[in-house]
């Protein structure tokens, strides 16, 4: 998927609401697990009740990839699944480099087909450089993550007070253009997006951490938005388990999609 498409699809749907399916085995209603698959009939489920609301979906490799052969089925059936009008984003946090690296970028955007794949950047660009080979595809970097110990190496200052995750960006940003590179940013980190935002104008963000995390989503629009909003926000528990284990969850998944996109609908018109 292209930056137009995007653009127009969160402009159309007044939404910029990205569902991650964290699809836990043990947290998802346990009539399922009846099922042959109850990980691909959970996200099915979840998917139809949700796409209304949001414009992309971000699976989470590790909750599939740790159930073994069955996992990596259920992700294929999961993305075959998905609306082609929606981004699909494999939350896998890669990194390697050389022909590990160019493998990584095969699995997820030829064997699997995302649109987008999260990578870290700790190893550079040569680490990165197989992804961006490929056609309408997005690679999302982390930036500033919203975990405790971003705090240990994100944070660490140069002599000109300059942190290390504004030297990833600065660096990032002159590997690819804003057609092709996002960012991670954590949603309780909504205090550093001003800063972000002078070094990186463009890009997209993608903001995990709103909902069960506690960020707030009128502070991450206000200090993260661009022109063209450049915000993709992230929910992955406070949805797909808001109906708890209830044979009619995804009433509750609806409603708790729809509340998001109505707030994002309002920060919009604005």
């Amino acid at each position: 998927m292209n930056r137009e498409t995007l653009v127009r699809s969160i402009q159309t749907k007044k939404s910029f609401l990205c569902v991650g399916l964290d699809s836990d085995l043990s947290r998802i209603p346990k009539f399922l697990l009846n099922y042959p698959d109850p990980i691909f009939e959970f996200n099915r489920r979840v998917i139809d009740a949700t796409k209304d609301y949001c414009v992309a979906y971000k699976p989470n490799v590790a909750f599939y990839e740790a159930l073994g052969t069955g996992g990596w089925q259920a992700l294929a059936k999961t993305l075959d699944y998905i609306p082609k009008t929606h981004l699909t984003i494999a939350d896998a946090k890669r990194g390697d480099i050389g022909n590990t690296s160019r493998l990584y970028a095969h699995t997820f955007f030829s064997t699997f087909d995302f649109d987008a794949v999260t990578i870290a950047p700790y190893m550079g660009y040569d680490s990165v450089s197989p992804f961006l080979e490929f056609d309408d595809k997005w690679v999302i970097l982390l930036a500033l993550t919203s975990n405790a110990g971003s705090k240990d190496f994100q944070f660490l200052q140069d002599n000109e007070g300059r942190h290390l995750y504004e030297h990833v960006l600065g660096k990032a940003a002159s590997w690819a253009d804003a057609d092709k590179l996002m960012f991670v940013v954590g949603a309780t980190q909504a205090e550093s997006l001003q800063q972000i935002r002078n070094i990186v104008p463009d890009h997209f963000l993608l903001v995990p951490g709103v909902g069960a995390q506690g960020g707030s989503l009128e502070e991450v629009y206000r200090y993260g938005k661009n022109a063209e909003v450049g915000l993709l926000v992230n929910a992955s528990r406070s949805i797909i388990f808001a109906g708890g284990d209830t044979e009619d969850f995804e009433k509750s998944v609806s409603d708790a999609a729809r509340t998001l996109q109505q707030e994002m609908e309002s920060l919009m018109s604005r």
